[in-house]
C-alpha cells in the first residue's frame, strides 16, 4: 500500500521544506485537497491553482500530484488545477451534475480522474463509472469537519468496490486505483491494507512535530508489515 501526505497539515510558512523532506523520505504521491469555503461542512478554504503550481514547480515533475477538489463547481473550473501541473483530478461524486461528462473532458486534456464518495454515498451508485475512472478515493471521516475518528464502517464500501475493480482488471479492463482518506495513521493502516486499499491518504499520522516525516513514514510502513 502506497502513503500519500495531504499538506493541509503542514506549516505553509515551511511548505517547500516540508515536500523536500517528504520526497527524500521517498514519497512519489502527493495529495492536495481544495476547499472552496462552500461544499464543505466547515466552510474551511485551503487553497487553489496558485500554491499547486509552486509545488509543481518545487516538485519538477517525476512526482505524482493529485488534486482533490471539494468545491462546488468542480465542472466549471477543472481545468484550473490541470493547467496548474496536477497529474489527477478526484471531484466527489456527490458534488457533480453530470460525472460522465467530467471524466470525458479531464481524459480529453491528457490527466488522469478519479472520483470520491462520501462516508453516507453507497458505492453502488458509482459502479457505472467504474470502467473509465483511474482512481475511486472512500472517504473515511466527512470531509472538511474536523477533529474527526476513523470510520471502520466503511469497511464494507471498500470491500465492494475491491471486488469489482478486480474483477475489471481480470477482465482486460481499467486498473482502477482505490484509495482511502480520513483518519488513517500507523494504529489503523495495516486494517485499510487487508481491505485492498492500494493508496492512504495519511495527514497528522505523517506530517507533525512528535517525528520526521521519514520516521512517521518507517512507522506506517511496519505496522503494515507485522
Amino acid at each position: 500500500m502506497e502513503i500519500t501526505p495531504s499538506i493541509l497539515t503542514a506549516n505553509f510558512c515551511e511548505l517547500g521544506k516540508t515536500l523536500d523532506e517528504a520526497v527524500e523520505a521517498g514519497i512519489k504521491w502527493i495529495h492536495m485537497d481544495v476547499m472552496d469555503g462552500n461544499w464543505v461542512i466547515n466552510r474551511t478554504i485551503t487553497f487553489g491553482p496558485a500554491l499547486i503550481r509552486t509545488v509543481r514547480d518545487r516538485l519538477g515533475p517525476n512526482i505524482f500530484i493529485d488534486c482533490h477538489l471539494m468545491i462546488n463547481n468542480a465542472e466549471e473550473t477543472w481545468e484550473q488545477y490541470a493547467k496548474a501541473g496536477v497529474n489527477m483530478i478526484i471531484a466527489h461524486f456527490e458534488a457533480v451534475e453530470n460525472f460522465e461528462k467530467l471524466i470525458t473532458d479531464i481524459h480529453g486534456y491528457g490527466i488522469q480522474v478519479g472520483c470520491v464518495i462520501n462516508p453516507n454515498t453507497e458505492p453502488s451508485e458509482i459502479i457505472h463509472l467504474l470502467p473509465n475512472l483511474d482512481l475511486i478515493l472512500v472517504m473515511s471521516v466527512v470531509p472538511g469537519k474536523g477533529g474527526q475518528s476513523f470510520m471502520d464502517e466503511v469497511e464494507g464500501k471498500v470491500r465492494y468496490l475491491r471486488n469489482a475493480i478486480d474483477n475489471q482488471i481480470s477482465s482486460g479492463g481499467y486498473e482502477t486505483k482505490l484509495m482511502i482518506d480520513g483518519g488513517i495513521k500507523n494504529h489503523n493502516a495495516a486494517i485499510v491494507s487487508d481491505w485492498g486499499i492500494d493508496i492512504a491518504v495519511v495527514g497528522s499520522g505523517l506530517i507533525n512535530d512528535q517525528g520526521t516525516i521519514k520516521a512517521n513514514l518507517n512507522s506506517i510502513h511496519a505496522a503494515i508489515n507485522k
